[in-house]
């Protein structure tokens, strides 16, 4: 092979997938974008089959010709959580041959390397859902099983929605508190109660994951000065503190300088009562925390730990970053991957 080394990157969501194709120097060859690859959703065999395509959509539209070799893939899947899982897909991918030599791991490791590059490093990531990864100097690593409710996971956009429409019910009704949340929900649905909303979506009349769109309204509501909406951005916050807590007592950084890496939609989105709640909390719980929101797309982490890995001097991670912000490629993806 002539030229530079060669990297490939992923970056697989629950919504997206990003693949990149660079080299050793920094520079980007492609970057395409196809549809989430989560194994919780697809299977490791969907997932797999959907990253096959992924890749060889960006081979091509970097111009490599077949057999042109790679030195190294780093993949970071969201559904990679428990060691099992990142075993089974380390072995997925390197048996498919994408690169000589592969890295797999939870996406979230991604998102932080996007953030910074300081060795001692935590990330909270709240988007969808939330989780929390951290990393020490010396390799160790601090991370929760990231399972839903039944590994005491709480809180991120779908799971705030869901908690707006469950106040609005109980606050219309008596069971709860009065809320301004009542009429938002139904107002935003069209219907005159949250009753008629609730027999809506039970019914089928409305799709049940424009659920999901409540999760906007509760940060509309509670910036407005409703109690209750209030009253979850504050154990929204919180939650994202004790994870940033936990994940650094583990690590043994609560005293020490590290970076505090905050991602995913609902953070990135700095809502004020969020935003400051965080930022305040961090500074009492890690006061020598150097705290960071990150805007750029995980993708650009994950080809930043490739470059890593391959040994690219420092040198490379601006021009990379830069190439990455750019919007990617939309790949010619199968519709379907069984």
């Amino acid at each position: 092979m002539s030229g530079p080394p060669l990297f490939l990157a992923v970056d697989g969501g629950n919504s997206k997938t990003d693949v990149v194709v660079g080299n050793a120097t920094g520079e980007v060859l492609a970057f395409v974008r196809g549809p989430g690859s989560s194994p919780h959703v697809l299977g490791v065999s969907g997932a797999i089959g959907l990253l096959d395509a992924l890749v060889l959509e960006a081979r091509g539209s970097a111009g490599l010709a077949p057999g042109t070799e790679v030195a190294h893939a780093s993949v970071f899947l969201a559904g990679a959580d428990l060691p099992v899982e990142v075993e089974r897909l380390y072995k997925e991918v390197a048996a498919i041959g994408w690169a000589e030599r592969n890295i797999v791991d939870n996406d979230t490791f991604a998102l932080l390397r996007a953030g910074t590059s300081m060795p001692d490093a935590v990330t909270v990531v709240c988007g969808a859902g939330i989780n929390c990864v951290g990393r020490a100097a010396d390799g160790r690593t601090a991370r929760f099983p990231a399972l839903g409710d039944i590994s005491g996971d709480w809180g991120g956009g779908h799971h705030l929605a869901k908690l707006a429409l469950w106040h609005a019910a109980r606050g219309e009704d008596g069971r709860g508190p009065a809320t301004a949340l009542s009429a938002a929900v139904a107002a935003h649905f069209g219907r005159s109660t949250v009753e008629q909303v609730s027999g809506a979506l039970h019914l089928g009349e409305v799709a049940a994951d424009r659920v999901n769109e409540l999760s906007s309204l509760l940060f509309a509501v509670a910036a407005a000065g409703d109690a209750v909406a209030a009253g979850v951005i504050r154990e929204q916050a919180d939650e994202v503190l004790a994870m940033a807590r936990v994940a650094a007592d583990r690590l043994g950084l609560r005293e020490a300088r590290h970076a505090v890496v905050l991602g995913g939609g609902v953070l990135r989105a700095r809502h004020p009562m969020l935003h400051d709640a965080v930022l305040a909390g961090l500074r009492t719980q890690s006061p020598r925390a150097e705290v960071t929101v990150v805007d750029d797309p995980p993708a650009v982490g994950a080809a930043l730990l490739a470059l890593d890995a391959m040994g690219a001097p420092s040198t490379v991670e601006q021009p990379v970053r830069a190439a990455l912000r750019q919007k990617p490629a939309l790949a010619a993806y199968p519709v379907q991957v069984r």
